[in-house]
C-alpha cells in the first residue's frame, strides 16, 4: 500500500485527493492516520453483503460487523465513505440484498456501488453453478431487484457511482451463465419508469388517450431501451401522448 501511495504522492498538488478501496476488515486508526498523511479522501470498502451467512458462504473473509465498525472510523477521520455491494451472491435473496441496502443507508456512505454478480470460469462460484448449487439470477430479475435499489438510495440521497461491471472481452469470453448486460443501468432506469407507469395507469381506462408528464432528460429512459417500454405499453392497449414538466424528479412521472 505505501508503495502505491508514494507513487501518487506527487500528484496530489495537481489533483484534489486519492480514493482507494479496501477490505472493510483492513480499516484501524493506524491505518486511516498513514492515509490521511498521504492526502487520501476517500476510501470505499469491499462489504459486498450485510447478511454473515452469505460473507461466510462466499469466503469473503470479514463480517458485517466489520463493515459496521470500519464506516464508523472512516467517516470519524472525515474521509468520504463509499460503500460496495454485490447482489445475487451464493445463498442470497432478494431479501438479503435489499436488507443490505438497507443496512449501508444507515451507514451513511457518500456513495455505493452495485455490482451484480458475474459467474467467472474456473472459480468456486463457477463449480456451484455447474453442479447446479447455485442458481444465480436472471437478467430481469437483477433489473427489478436493482431498479429497487436505485430507488433506495435516490430517496436516501445516496449515490450510485456505478451499477453494472464496464463491458470487457475478457469478462464476456470468461463468464458464464447468461445474466450480464453492458447496459444494465439503463435497463434498471427503464424498469423503474416503466413500474411507475403502470402503477399510475392501474385504475385508468386504456381506451382514452392519456398524457404522460416526464423531464425532458427523462425521455430516453421513459420510452426504454430501443423503445421497449413504450412497444410494451401499446401492446397492452395503451395510447398516449408526452409532455415534459421539467421540475418533476428524473424518475418521476404523472399522468393526465
Amino acid at each position: 500500500m505505501l508503495i502505491l501511495l508514494e507513487v501518487a504522492k506527487p500528484y496530489t498538488e495537481i489533483f484534489s485527493g486519492i480514493r482507494i478501496s479496501t477490505r472493510p476488515d483492513y480499516i484501524d486508526e493506524e491505518v486511516l492516520e498513514i492515509l490521511k498523511k498521504y492526502n487520501v479522501t476517500s476510501i470505499e470498502l469491499g462489504a459486498q453483503s450485510m447478511d454473515d451467512t452469505v460473507l461466510r458462504a462466499n469466503s469473503r473473509g470479514h463480517h458485517s460487523a466489520d463493515v459496521v465498525n470500519a464506516s464508523k472510523l472512516i467517516k470519524e477521520y472525515n474521509f468520504s465513505l463509499g460503500l460496495q455491494m454485490m447482489t445475487g451472491l451464493y445463498l442470497s435473496t432478494d431479501d438479503k440484498d435489499i436488507y443490505t441496502a438497507q443496512k449501508f443507508i444507515e451507514l451513511s456512505p457518500d456513495t455505493v456501488r452495485i455490482y451484480p454478480t458475474v459467474i467467472m470460469k474456473d472459480t468456486e462460484l463457477a463449480k456451484l453453478y455447474l453442479s447446479g448449487e447455485f442458481m444465480p439470477y436472471t437478467l430481469e430479475q437483477s433489473i427489478e431487484l436493482c431498479s429497487r435499489l436505485i430507488l433506495m438510495f435516490e430517496n436516501a440521497d445516496i449515490n450510485i457511482i456505478r451499477l453494472g461491471l464496464h463491458y470487457s472481452d475478457s469478462l464476456i469470453k470468461n463468464s458464464l451463465g447468461n445474466n450480464y448486460h453492458p447496459a444494465f443501468k439503463e435497463l434498471c432506469e427503464n424498469k423503474i419508469l416503466y413500474n411507475s407507469f403502470l402503477e399510475k395507469t392501474i385504475e385508468l381506462d386504456k381506451t382514452k388517450n392519456l398524457t404522460v408528464y416526464i423531464n425532458q432528460k427523462s425521455l430516453s429512459k421513459f420510452l426504454g431501451q430501443k423503445k421497449s417500454n413504450a412497444i410494451r405499453f401499446s401492446e397492452m392497449g395503451f395510447n398516449f401522448d408526452i409532455k415534459f414538466d421539467n421540475t418533476l424528479g428524473k424518475y418521476d412521472l404523472y399522468i393526465k
